[in-house]
Order: structure tokens, then C-alpha cells, then sequence
């Protein structure tokens, strides 16, 4: 059953997760791989950091997974890759899944893998691209029980980017897409905060007894991440998928301090603030 590796996946007594991303280098952005271009070195620190799980690719997860002794965090594998962060888009976007992805998650000690499900103004052949892959993302998990995180993206007409997608935080727009991740089969559901963070329940209520993880996005202050993270939290979010804000941070492993401490100890933003400020890195 998927839930036996869900219980590596979230603590045992909040029930929450914090899921580290570092799989920018997946999508051939060159912007994406800027602080992480020594993933050794990056995979290190987060593991000293200990947050609940990291997010990697197929061709960098065997650098956590070589690391030696239990106490690290568990594996998420990213599975598809796409070409629609570029600015500007190249002429032809695609997006694909790895054929054998749950198979190499399986070996590589995956607690779940992680696949893409996007709107994109004007782009219907994307969105069928992803939900072919989940079809069949979502056989193979379901034969090797390996839970699928499904990762709405609702992305803003490219226009207005001057050529490149940019999230939109549209509250009905990512409710629809978070229902449809539901529809096909998600285990888990990674999706972005809504502009409104007051309407965040909306998101939660839709996604029914499928657990919520929020996306971090661009790097924000510390506050307002925190603050954020409180919001989505009180509105009943199961963790956070965070990945430039923590890797991307002056200390890494302080601001993780941090944000496992609101996960999973309760502790307030102020409280937050200051686990950050009195660690070395």
C-alpha cells in the first residue's frame, strides 16, 4: 500500500511534511540551476538541515540516496520534464514523463514521485500531454504502491510575461485544476498559493481527503514566507514543497530549523524568525 511509504514521507506526530525541491536542473533553464550548481555540495547541507523529504531527479537522487545511516530525508522523484519556463518559449513545448519512472523509484527508495498537471492559456495539448502521463504514472504506482503527488500548475497567459509563463494565483482557476489532480488518482497534491491566502481553505476543501502540500515559489522575506506558511497551515495544508527559498537562503539549514518548527512544533513567526537568526548556516 501507498501509505507505507507515506509514513516516511510525514511526521509521525504532526502529520506534516516539509518537501525540499532542487529539480530546476530537470527543466534546461539556466537561471533555474543558480545556487545549486554543486548539488553534492547542496544535497549535503540539506541533509544536516533534516527536512522531511527532498525533491530530485532521477539523475541526482543517488546522491542523497548513497548517504549512508537512517537519519536523512526521504525521497521524492521528480518524473516529468518540460521546456515552458523558457523566456522566450521555444518554438515547439512539449512535456514527458520518464517511461519508467515508478520502477526507477522503486529502486531509488522513493517514498512518492511527482508529475506536473498544467494549464497554460492557450496550450490544451500541454495539459493532455500531463494527463496521459499521470494515466500512466498512476497504473504503475498503483501495482508497486508508490504514492503519486500530482502538481497543479496554473500558469498566466505567456503575454504578460513578455514571452515566458508565470504562476496565477487565481483562486477558482487553482481549485479547478486541484480538483482534476483529485479526479485522476492523486495521493498527494502539490499546489500554489492562491493571491487571497485568506481563501486557501477553498483549495483544501476541494482536494478532499487527498493531502495538500503548497508550493513556495520565488524567493519572498523571511516573514512573509513565514507568514504564509502559518495561513496555509491554520486553513488545513498537510506541508509545504519549498525549493528556492530554502535553497537559495543565507542559511539554509536555519531557515529549515524554522520552518519544521511551524510544521511540526507549532512555534509562531516570531519564534521562527529567531531560530533563524541565532543559526550559524
Amino acid at each position: 500500500m501507498s501509505q507505507f511509504r507515506l509514513n516516511r514521507f510525514f511526521n509521525a506526530t504532526s502529520g506534516r511534511a516539509l518537501d525540499v525541491a532542487v529539480d530546476h536542473g530537470f527543466f534546461g533553464e539556466a537561471s533555474f540551476i543558480t545556487g545549486i550548481e554543486d548539488m553534492d555540495a547542496v544535497v549535503a547541507t540539506l541533509v544536516r538541515a533534516n527536512p522531511d523529504a527532498v525533491q530530485l531527479t532521477l539523475g541526482q537522487a543517488r546522491i542523497l540516496q548513497r548517504i549512508p545511516g537512517k537519519q536523512k530525508p526521504a525521497l521524492v522523484l521528480r518524473t516529468d520534464v518540460a521546456n515552458v519556463y523558457g523566456n522566450p518559449l521555444d518554438e515547439h513545448i512539449f512535456s514527458h514523463h520518464l517511461p519508467n519512472a515508478i520502477e526507477e523509484a522503486v529502486r531509488l527508495d522513493a517514498v512518492a514521485v511527482c508529475a506536473n498537471l498544467m494549464h497554460l492559456p492557450g496550450r490544451p495539448e500541454i495539459r493532455e500531454a500531463n494527463i496521459l502521463s499521470i494515466m500512466a504514472l498512476r497504473e504503475q504506482a498503483t501495482r508497486y504502491g508508490m504514492p503519486l503527488m500530482i502538481e497543479p500548475l496554473v500558469m498566466q497567459d505567456n503575454a504578460k510575461a513578455g514571452g515566458g509563463y508565470m504562476v496565477d494565483g487565481d483562486t477558482a482557476k487553482i481549485v479547478t485544476l486541484v480538483r482534476q489532480a483529485k479526479e485522476l488518482g492523486a495521493d498527494l497534491i502539490k499546489a500554489d498559493p492562491t493571491d487571497d491566502i485568506s481563501e486557501y481553505s477553498s483549495v483544501i476543501q476541494v482536494a478532499g481527503d487527498v493531502p495538500v502540500l503548497v508550493r513556495g515559489g520565488g524567493r519572498v522575506d523571511d516573514r512573509t514566507l513565514l507568514e504564509r506558511t502559518v495561513a496555509v497551515l491554520d486553513q488545513g495544508a498537510s506541508g509545504i514543497v519549498y525549493g528556492r527559498n530554502v535553497i537559495q537562503h543565507p542559511k539554509p539549514a536555519g531557515i529549515t530549523a524554522a520552518l519544521m518548527a511551524v510544521l511540526h512544533h507549532g512555534a509562531s513567526v516570531d519564534e521562527a524568525l529567531a531560530i533563524i537568526e541565532r543559526s550559524a548556516e
